[in-house]
């Protein structure tokens, strides 16, 4: 039998209780390195995670500027409205609550795919809407029976508001939600801070062009949330400030008596003031309601814009280039007195056409108009003049004198989008073709540029813009349609400043000559029953511009399928001897300018040097005779 040492025993229990103790201690060690390292050490840096995940930053987006005309009447604003809005986290199983709802007031298919897109970029504790623009009965409805949904509340957002609906909706423009795109804009402003929470962008017209004057500066809340995402309180509030206003140079009222001059046809009007280039109305009918796109458009209302055989998207002012047609001549005619190809007094016979290489270009009249000096070749528009005058100035020259009038360039105007038109020269066929035997450009295909026809094709703006660039005695302006931005924190005005963009090297007498050729049009020319009985004198042009060439044989305007009419063109000045307003009217098909276009402008003229408001749209003048189609 074996007996245990005592001692022994007691000192192996020792070895152990000490290792034991050892170990204990190094382990406390350890735990208060790291309780140093963490608590001491790494302080700041912990400490400033913890607020970042105890405090968020939310958005608050700022009201969008106003859009007033020169005289402060509102063509776009912003309204407050209902909203029905959710908050994720706290709204438990989102699908049963959304059902829920929708059992109480109708949710349509497109306000949930709009909502699961703002929830994937938002954060959970945001409230996002789940329907908009809610009726007073809506709102009454939810409230009955909102202790049944947890996280979802009303609230009172500001939408974009467009009073006039269509009207002046091509200079407006309109908003829509943020694309990549946009986004791509912003961050090349370096503006993507002040974007956080934006839902909308200027997508055309004004909105487009100014949207960064228009947004403001965005607001923030300083939110205390607990660790499931959920806000518990605001912490701090900095307000948003409110986007900066827009003041135009257009006047509501003419913009109004023009649209309603066309009636229900389409077309395009620009009225400029020609000492400065302001803009004092740009009509394009048909047009459409900025109104459909705030809150995102319907598929069925964009495919009835978008595939509407009318074309209500386009902007004609700006991005239709058509045929001048004899609206061309006064143009053609200083070019000739400024480059020495013609005298005032220099008289052509006119037999009725011009007869080049193998091919008779017929005016017109039958049997020409006799002896054609140049006053006589604006006034009754002689076809057999221009011509002639064109085949002598060849078009390099023509080129060269209408490229400095603006014709083919795009005029500068602060909208985005503005067609070049065509201005046809050698070096532009060159260029468009890509055939040899396309390139070459021929002397005869010269002389029906001398009337505005062939490969000429420019946008009513541009035919404003060299209207007015005549009537301020060769002092041309940049278009442009706001007079002045407003800073909503100062109240500054940021003006825009009228921008001559040269001063043509024209002879003072040279002017005069077109310019009397011009009233003499509307006196007794072809613009004179238009303007009979005019309390003011106006200086003006008529045009009519062929869509569709009959190759030299007659044609009938009444026999013609509508899409296949002349277009009708009028430019005018007045007063002629002070001109406050120089424009340029285009009806689509109207068949003679003389018939369609210058009654138009008879009332746009009317109204804004006499203060006459039509009743009714401008009639057509079955009865005007023209003698400017080729």
């Amino acid at each position: 039998m074996e007996f245990k040492n005592p001692q022994e025993e007691l000192e192996r229990f020792r070895s152990r209780l000490a290792f034991a103790g050892g170990f204990v201690l190094f382990c406390f060690a350890l735990l208060f390195v790291r309780f140093v390292w963490l608590q001491i050490v790494q302080h700041d840096y912990y400490q400033t995670r913890a607020e970042d995940n105890r405090i968020s930053l939310v958005p608050i987006v700022p009201n969008r500027g106003l859009i007033v005309d020169r005289n402060g009447a509102v063509l776009a604003r912003n309204y407050s409205a209902y909203t029905l809005e959710i908050t994720p986290s706290r709204a438990g199983n989102l699908e049963q609550t959304i059902d829920g709802l929708a059992a109480i007031i109708e949710i349509e298919a497109k306000d949930r795919r709009r909502f699961k897109k703002l929830m994937d970029e938002s954060k959970s504790f945001e409230t996002l809407p789940i329907r908009t623009r809610l009726s007073d009965e809506e709102v009454a409805k939810f409230i009955a029976h909102r202790y049944r949904f947890p996280g979802v509340e009303i609230k009172a957002r500001l939408f974009r508001q467009y009073p006039g609906g269509a009207f002046a909706s091509h200079i407006l423009g309109y908003i829509g939600r943020v694309t990549d795109a946009d986004l791509e804009k912003i961050e090349e402003k370096e503006q993507d801070a002040n974007y956080r929470g934006t839902e909308h962008f200027g997508k055309t017209g004004l909105e487009q062009r100014y949207e960064f004057d228009l947004h403001g500066v965005s607001g923030h809340e300083q939110v205390e949330v607990d660790a499931g995402g959920r806000a518990v309180r605001t912490l701090s509030r900095s307000a948003p400030v409110a986007g900066n206003q827009l003041t135009l140079t257009v006047d509501v009222e003419l913009q109004r008596i023009a649209e309603q001059a066309f009636g229900d046809r389409r077309g395009a009007m620009v009225a400029i003031e020609p000492s400065t280039g302001g803009i004092l109305a740009m009509v394009s009918v048909p047009n459409y309601d900025p109104n459909l796109f705030v809150d995102g458009i319907d598929t069925q209302s964009w495919r009835e814009l978008n595939e509407s055989a009318q074309k209500p998207m386009v902007n004609r002012a700006l991005n239709g280039a058509y045929p001048p047609g004899s609206t061309f001549k006064p143009f053609m005619a200083l070019a000739a007195l400024t480059l020495g190809k013609r005298r005032p007094e220099q008289a052509i016979a006119d037999p009725g056409g011009f007869n080049f290489g193998g091919h008779f270009f017929r005016d017109d009249k039958k049997g020409g108009h006799g002896m054609v000096d140049m006053y006589k070749s604006i006034v009754v528009s002689c076809d057999t003049y221009y011509y002639m005058l064109a085949n002598d100035m060849g078009i390099d020259n023509i080129a060269t004198f209408m490229g400095s009038l603006g014709f083919g360039q795009r005029t500068g105007i602060d909208i985005e989008g503005e067609s070049k038109g065509v201005l046809p020269s050698q070096q532009w066929k060159r260029e468009r073709f890509k055939k040899p035997e396309q390139q070459k450009w021929y002397a005869g295909e010269t002389i029906s540029i001398g009337i505005g026809q062939g490969y000429n094709a420019y946008t009513p703006i541009q035919l404003a813009q060299a209207t007015a660039t005549i009537a301020n005695q060769g002092v041309m302006f940049r278009p442009h349609l706001v007079k002045y931005v407003t800073d909503t924190r100062s109240g500054e005005k940021r003006m825009i400043e009228p921008e001559p963009l040269r001063r043509l090297d024209l002879k003072p007498e040279h002017l005069e000559v077109i310019k009397n050729a011009m009233v003499g049009v509307n006196r007794e020319g072809t613009g004179a029953r238009a303007f009979a009985g005019a309390g003011y004198v106006a200086a003006g042009k008529t045009g009519t511009a062929q869509v569709f060439s009959y190759k030299g044989a007659e044609h009938k305007t009444e026999t013609m399928q509508a899409h296949l009419r002349d277009h009708a063109l009028f430019i005018a000045f007045a007063p002629a001897d002070e001109p406050k307003i120089a424009l340029a009217v285009l009806v689509e098909n109207g068949g003679f300018g003389a018939q369609a276009a210058a009654p138009i402008a008879r009332q746009v003229l009317d109204y804004y040097l006499l203060g006459k408001k039509p009743k009714e749209p401008a009639p057509a003048d079955e009865d005007a005779v023209e003698g400017d189609a080729e």
